[in-house]
């Protein structure tokens, strides 16, 4: 008995998959607004899903046709007004922001899913 599913798995696209664990790499080692990374860039024990909501946000941001300048001042306005820092690395968030353009820019065109 064929199942319902045959050819219908066939046919569907696979959409590719932003890695987590890429994004965790670049937003530890370029943004760490609270300075939780240990002298490596990776973050403390713990604390490696700190910044996963705003990376994706940024992922979100760009992939719906935002501009890297747009992502930048995202970031700095949660570590000035989210996180309440006095002193934001507008560098390091601008690094982010085109560091994660990039990565997306190498994965093959359409929709993207999140592993």
């Amino acid at each position: 008995m064929e199942s319902c599913l045959e050819g219908y798995a066939s046919n569907m696209t696979l959409y590719p998959k932003i890695q987590l664990s890429r994004l965790r790499d670049i937003g530890w080692k370029l943004w760490d607004p609270i300075g939780l990374a240990d002298d490596e860039g990776s973050p403390s024990e713990g604390c490696a899903d700190e910044y996963d909501g705003y990376l994706l946000h940024v992922v979100s941001m760009i992939c719906r046709g935002g501009s890297t300048n747009e992502a930048t001042a995202y970031l700095n306005g949660i570590a000035s007004k989210h996180m309440g820092l006095s002193v934001i690395h507008a560098e390091a968030a601008a690094a982010t922001s085109h560091a994660i353009a990039e990565y997306l820019t190498s994965l093959p065109d359409g929709p993207k899913t999140v592993s």
